[in-house]
């Protein structure tokens, strides 16, 4: 069975939110469930929980001591002590012992002298319940321990023990079924055959509702066979409040979610203008929201942010953001204003977005959005010196990494063009706002060192972090020229003189006091396969190869340009002189992979990936900033980190590198 299917529609985020959830009419849960005390960290109760006994159970000892009856004690003192005798006038306890009539006090063992004889001397009275915890004192049987609504802390966990409660009556988490579909799809863990994808949606997914206080049930991958997935919808619907079905939402021929879901209920939305995440489906079956995620990580994570958290939210009883009903024929152009004002009934954002920090910050490259969609762009950022800045990382649907490295998100708004370099957007934050502070801001050249450095920097300086953006030397010097980062990597090559960074460097900081930190020697070559089986030797050898470049500004591309040039071959000669990959470890899976012959890149990139590598140069990979900037203390946490023997070591074992003078500081008057 094949067939193909067009977007339904191209609401807006709020429009499509709107429709769904006011079609849905989502209700607080009124299932309950008792667990036991210990395994309720994290649960809400569902009414006040009293005590079932006393704390402490009865009255005893506050101090180690002796317990004696206070009246026996009065008139004790220096000059007059009185003597005690075990068994009639004291009995020896430790703390926590029960306190048992006619004894009313604790007196501490250092206010007692030993007097032999099983007698003791006090030398001050004691007063009634003095170091003795009463019956009760914490907790009385019956009070209140914890209120309705209250999300349970480690301390609420202990006070519920103490008060004698072994369970306790929390609401049901909201049960969400997960069904990766996709006959491509394969478990982690299994070997891959050609055209294999590892399955990892789901169990994305699946942390984001645990961590969102739902259950969630991952079910085993469903191949692309529409009865296939029609039966796993159906069992999943009985046992669970909320399903996911991940991917198959698009318009290809054996993408059957969305015949799935009209032949078993109802779709209210097919399509919604964000970008990535466009092609969501928002259903329901059986009263019951069934989601349709896209394929690609980051669009099936906004579609979790923007549709699944405000479902969990209201359903565990978070939040009440819904009106109670709606006539759906405000939904039409004419109704205007009305819809608007249901709009802000409902939310704009999801409730999780709503609640995450925002800041302004300067955007440090233009950012080129459709009019069509809500674009959500993912960026690293930083602090330099009273200004936030925010840097964008790759923007495809796919870049699973840019989710991890991601300090937030740039929202684009519907019917916008872009953002130009240096004006100021909000961001939404998925990162602490004071780590954020301590944030060494690095943007330029690509190199594993980099890693190597950001793995080590918040061990041996708690607190500070590096983040880095690849964008090519001449990038980052621009970058940094306009006040956008701490520091710049560079290997930038003047191919007048063949000498590295410095020459530049005055030409692009004319008047100003720059500092070049000494990184690394390193080797620039030719990856290649093991064996290299087009037997390449020398530049002039690209011309017959498929080749993979690096991006304009990068000084690897500048290097192969002067080589080039001085081998009298021009670039139009070389097939995939325009295929261009943002670091050298792209450039090496390129050629590992088989989709290109040859590419130049670092030693240590060939090493990671099996290749084989042909040198080409020698060049200085550097970090430039400005003098003023040396005081920062993540700075001096930097430089200090370059010099690290622990360090070096690591960075030999990647291979190719020359450490010599790392982290020695020259001073570049411009």
């Amino acid at each position: 069975m094949e067939k193909r299917t067009i977007y339904l529609t191209n609401l807006s985020v709020e429009d499509a939110q709107t429709r769904f959830f006011m079609r849905l009419q989502l209700r607080q849960k009124p299932e309950v469930e008792q667990i036991e005390v210990i395994q309720s960290l994290g649960r809400q109760t569902v009414g006040p929980v009293f005590a079932n006994c006393n704390s402490p159970l009865w009255d005893n000892a506050a101090m180690d001591g002796v317990m004696v009856s206070s009246k026996c004690t009065e008139g004790a003192s220096e000059t007059s002590p009185i003597h005690l005798r075990r068994g009639k006038d004291y009995f020896p306890v430790n703390t926590g012992d029960l306190i048992r009539p006619p004894f009313d006090a604790v007196i501490m063992s250092e206010n007692i002298q030993e007097a032999g004889d099983d007698s003791i001397l006090i030398r001050q009275g004691a007063a009634p319940w003095q170091h003795v915890r009463p019956v009760g004192e914490d907790i009385v049987q019956g009070e209140m321990v914890l209120p309705s609504n209250h999300t349970i802390r480690p301390v609420d966990i202990g006070a519920l023990l103490s008060g004698g409660l072994t369970h306790v009556a929390v609401k049901q988490l909201v049960r969400v079924a997960i069904l990766p579909t996709g006959s491509e799809l394969i478990e982690s863990g299994q070997a891959p055959k050609p055209g294999d994808i590892i399955e990892s949606n789901s169990h994305m997914l699946a942390g984001l509702i645990q961590s969102g206080g739902g259950s969630p049930t991952r079910f085993p991958i469903v191949p692309d066979v529409y009865e296939e997935i029609k039966a796993a919808l159906q069992t999943a619907l009985e046992q669970h409040d909320v399903v996911l079905i991940c991917s198959g939402t698009s318009a290809g021929t054996k993408d059957y979610t969305i015949h799935v879901l009209e032949e078993l209920g109802e779709v209210i939305v097919h399509g919604v203008a964000m970008k990535p995440g466009k092609p969501v489906i928002l259903s329901v079956v059986k009263g019951k929201p069934v989601i349709g995620i896209p394929g690609y990580p980051v669009s099936a994570y906004l579609a979790y942010k923007n549709f699944v958290a405000p479902i969990l939210h209201t359903l565990s009883g978070e939040t009440q953001v819904w009106a109670n009903s709606v006539d759906l024929n405000l939904f039409s152009p004419a109704a205007g204003g009305e819809k608007q004002e249901i709009q802000q009934r409902v939310c704009p954002l999801s409730e999780t977005q709503a609640e995450e920090p925002k800041i302004s910050a300067a955007v440090t490259s233009r950012i080129v959005s459709s009019l069509q969609h809500r674009e959500y762009i993912r960026v690293k950022v930083g602090r330099i010196g009273d200004d936030w800045v925010a840097t964008p990382l790759p923007r495809g649907a796919g870049a699973a990494m840019s989710l991890v490295g991601a300090d937030g998100f740039c929202i684009v708004p519907q019917n916008c063009e872009g953002i130009e370099p240096g004006m100021n957007a909000e961001i939404i934050l998925s990162r602490d706002l004071e780590a954020l502070k301590n944030t060494l801001v690095s943007i330029g050249s690509h190199d594993l060192i980099l890693d190597v450095i950001a793995d080590a920097m918040p061990k041996l300086y708690p607190g500070i972090s590096l983040s880095s953006s690849h964008v090519g030397s001449m990038g980052g010097l621009l970058a940094l020229r306009r006040g956008e980062a701490h520091i710049a990597p560079t290997h930038q090559l003047d191919d007048k003189t063949g000498t590295y960074n410095i020459p530049m460097i005055k030409q692009l900081f004319p008047g100003e006091q720059m500092v070049l930190i000494k990184g690394v020697g390193r080797t620039q070559g030719l990856l290649v396969k093991q064996g290299n089986p087009l037997r390449i030797e020398t530049i002039k050898d690209l011309q017959r190869c498929r080749f993979i470049n690096r991006q304009r500004g990068a000084g690897t591309r500048m290097l192969l340009d002067y080589k080039l040039k001085r081998a009298h071959i021009d670039s139009s000669e070389i097939v995939g002189y325009e295929r261009e990959s943002a670091t050298h470890m792209a450039v090496a899976a390129a050629i590992a992979s088989g989709s290109a012959d040859v590419g130049m890149g670092i030693l240590s990139a060939a090493h990671a990936m099996g290749l084989a590598f042909i040198p080409i140069a020698e060049e200085a990979y550097d970090f430039v900033t400005f003098a003023s900037f040396l005081e920062l203390p993540h700075m001096c946490a930097f430089i200090e980190l370059l010099r690290n023997q622990a360090l070096h070591e690591e960075i030999h074992r990647l291979g190719g590198y020359d450490l010599t003078g790392c982290g020695e500081i020259c001073r570049i008057d411009c």
